[in-house]
């Protein structure tokens, strides 16, 4: 059975060829488009969707809020963000909407399908361009032991998001590499997240970011 895709576009040139590329793949078919966020609502009121492709920047009622809307109104459905910029801002506001990836425009296209495979599965997403944007930024906070980050957990955190690799934080620090791997399950552990890319994208969702 293939995956339902709605496309949430405004310009018709970009929808088209997001179209195009999906319905190209085998696992993949665009049941429905919409030009508006208030168009995407009412397009999932009357069919089965299961991955909603939204761009952000639409018309009216923005991706972000729409994406708050689906998540609150269609809970089962994912969400892949789409977008054309890289702001800070704009990153943690979708994730935080509730959004399970989030991809650029000026990516190959090979990453939109990425995204959107990932979201159907459930699985956390970002573009490479900006994993390490939101990596670099995590600086974690919360009143509850159980999901706060130790500061050596947090500068762990923060030298993998500059990309050393666990023998160079190792070096770096004055540690074992053994110690180093057990500060990064413990934080992966925290954040419930399987990889260390949703490790942050599980922080912003929860607020600690």
């Amino acid at each position: 059975m293939k995956i339902k895709v709605l496309v949430v576009e405004d310009h018709t040139f970009t929808r088209d060829g997001l179209r195009a590329l999906i319905n190209a793949q085998q696992d993949f078919e665009v049941v429905a488009e919409a030009r508006s966020g208030e168009e995407a609502l009412e397009q999932l009121q009357d069919r089965h969707v299961d991955v909603v492709l939204l761009d952000i920047g639409l018309p009216g009622m923005d991706g972000i809020e729409t994406a708050s809307q689906i998540r609150r109104l269609f809970p089962l459905v994912r969400m892949a963000m789409l977008t054309a910029h890289q702001m800070p801002e704009q990153v943690f506001a979708a994730l935080a909407s509730g959004a399970d990836a989030y991809c650029l425009k000026t990516g190959e296209p090979e990453l939109v399908l990425l995204a959107l495979r990932a979201a159907h599965a459930g699985s956390a997403y970002l573009d490479p361009q900006i994993a390490h944007l939101v990596l670099g930024r995590a600086v974690v906070t919360s009143n509850k032991p159980e999901t706060s980050l130790t500061e050596r957990e947090l500068e762990i955190l923060r030298r993998i998001a500059d990309g050393q690799s666990n023998k160079e934080i190792a070096l770096t620090l004055s540690v074992s590499v053994g110690t180093v791997k057990n500060h990064v399950q413990d934080i992966l552990v925290k954040l419930s997240a399987s990889d260390r890319t949703q490790a942050a994208v599980n922080a912003v969702r929860s607020g600690l970011l």
